[in-house]
């Protein structure tokens, strides 16, 4: 498949690329040969392929879910200049 000037033209104005008229058959080249390959690989045969989220056939590895942090809340709240039950106290902004 081939695209013509205007299709490039309109291509590239959906996509706010500005360009000049000698780059526009030098894109419409480049474009066309992507529109031909991707066509090559719609035309695959892939009835006997099952799908699949990663091409490695692996497990996903995942760390465990194991809190590393200590609780210091007590210790950051010993900086905030209010603090009840826990909780930041902040002025009233609006009344």
């Amino acid at each position: 498949m081939s695209l013509s000037k205007d299709q490039v033209q309109h291509i590239a104005m959906l996509a706010r690329l500005r360009l000049a008229e000698s780059e526009v058959d030098d894109v419409a080249d480049k474009l066309s040969r992507i529109v031909d390959f991707v066509d090559q690989l719609g035309a695959a045969d892939t009835g006997n392929v099952s799908p699949m989220a990663h091409p490695l056939n692996q497990g996903q590895r995942l760390r465990a879910d194991v809190v590393t942090e200590p609780n210091a809340r007590a210790q950051i709240q010993a900086n905030a200049p209010a603090v009840q039950d826990g909780l930041y106290l902040v002025p009233k902004v609006i009344e």
